[in-house]
Parts: structure tokens; sequence; C-alpha cells
């Protein structure tokens, strides 16, 4: 059975740090490309940031870049968000997700492609 088992959430104040995890089992975890996606209340789900099997090409939505950076663990099967400078807008629902399909960079962008959701991990940033 796989399961993505998202934690680190909860409530900051804005220019604070917090670093998401995603632990992943049940599949061969550096097989897939991984992602950070996010839902505001009221709002579609969005992506926020993406890395390669490896961890070798990582890629990030404007609106986060340079702020959050996303990291993994093959050994420990865990992916990473660390997440600064946050802002009531970074407020959300953040997902992991795993995909088998990628773009020719390594990284997969389309929500689509994911195949594998954890439950999701909240944060709040209040200003």
């Amino acid at each position: 059975q796989v399961q993505l088992v998202e934690s680190g959430g909860g409530l900051v104040q804005a220019g604070e740090s917090l670093r998401l995890s995603c632990t992943v089992s049940g599949l061969t975890f550096d097989d897939y490309a991984m992602g950070w996606f996010r839902q505001a209340p009221g709002k579609e789900r969005e992506g926020v940031a993406y890395i390669s099997w490896n961890g070798g090409v990582t890629k990030y939505e404007d609106s986060v870049k340079g702020r959050f950076t996303i990291s993994r663990d093959n050994g420990k099967s865990t992916l990473y968000l660390q997440m600064q400078t946050l802002k009531p807008e970074d407020t959300a629902t953040y997902y992991c997700a795993a995909s088998t399909s990628w773009g020719p960079m390594g990284v997969a962008t389309v929500m689509t492609d994911y195949g594998y959701w954890g439950q999701g991990t909240q944060v709040t940033v209040s200003s």
C-alpha cells in the first residue's frame, strides 16, 4: 500500500520559517519525481516546487522562488520543503505527490502527471 504522509505544518507569523516533510512508503522512492502542491480555501490546488528522482533538478513556481527549497533524501524515502520568509498568502494545505512521468529536465510540473498524493498538512501564516 502506497502512503505519502506529510508533517511539519503549523501556525507561524509572517517572516518565520517552517520545514515540511513527506515520508513515503510502499513504492521505490527514487523511481519517482516528486512535487509539493498547495490549496488555499476557495482556490484551486496549485504547484509549488518540483524535484527530479535524484534531486539533481529542482523547479519552483514564481510565487515561492527564492523563499522555498525542495529537497529529498532517497535513503530515507523522504521529501522536504524548507519554507522561509513566509507570507500570509502562503496559507494553505500543502500536499506532496509522486510521479513516474516527467519532462526532459527530469521534473514533473503537470499536476495530472502525479499519481500518488498525501493527505496534506496545514500551514497558516498570520500577519
